[in-house]
């Protein structure tokens, strides 16, 4: 459920610790943490508050974007996987895609298309999907990228919900193709 500044307060209490110094906290734990499985739970948790748009100009102020653009280029897919989705769960408010591509964040993603890992390829799938724009469309859709949504588009794969990702991204954004 989304969250409004009264909802907020009233699920934080008195004693509760406001959203932004908690999501700073996690950030500092993450950053300062020296333990894979502990990167990992705390880049998971990141990524679940992305998906809600109270918390936007939150992870917008910690730089979080930056550290989940940061996840996708580690060789542990598990971040890998956690930062595609907070990335996808953040994207969709244009003041978060504006620092997503700023920072060089498509061709991250766009590696993202070809990891083994699913939840991580319908993340990058759907961050794209968002991100496709008038001003990005040159570097989103290349030949390549189109051929490898293509293939996940194939009628009778296994993967339904990726199948009908990557078909309404090319309905969205290349019905030539």
């Amino acid at each position: 459920m989304f969250t409004n500044d009264q909802r907020q307060a009233e699920r934080t209490g008195r004693h509760g610790t406001p959203r932004l110094q908690y999501l700073q906290e996690l950030v500092a734990q993450f950053q300062n943490a020296t333990n894979e499985e502990l990167k990992e739970r705390i880049a998971a948790h990141l990524a679940n508050f992305a998906y809600d748009p109270y918390n936007y100009s939150f992870l917008r102020q910690l730089n979080v974007l930056e550290l989940f653009l940061d996840c996708i280029t580690e060789s542990n897919e598990k971040l890998v996987e956690f930062g595609a989705g907070g990335i996808c769960s953040s994207c969709v408010d244009p003041a978060n895609a504006a620092v997503i591509v700023e920072c060089g964040g498509i061709p991250l993603i766009i590696m993202c298309l070809s990891s083994p890992v699913k939840n991580t390829v319908n993340s990058a799938l759907g961050a794209l999907y968002y991100l496709c724009s008038p001003s990005t469309k040159a570097e989103i859709l290349k030949p390549e990228v189109i051929d490898l949504v293509r293939r996940y588009a194939v009628p009778g794969s296994d993967d339904v919900c990726l199948r009908n990702l990557a078909m309404a991204f090319l309905d969205k954004h290349a019905p030539q193709y």
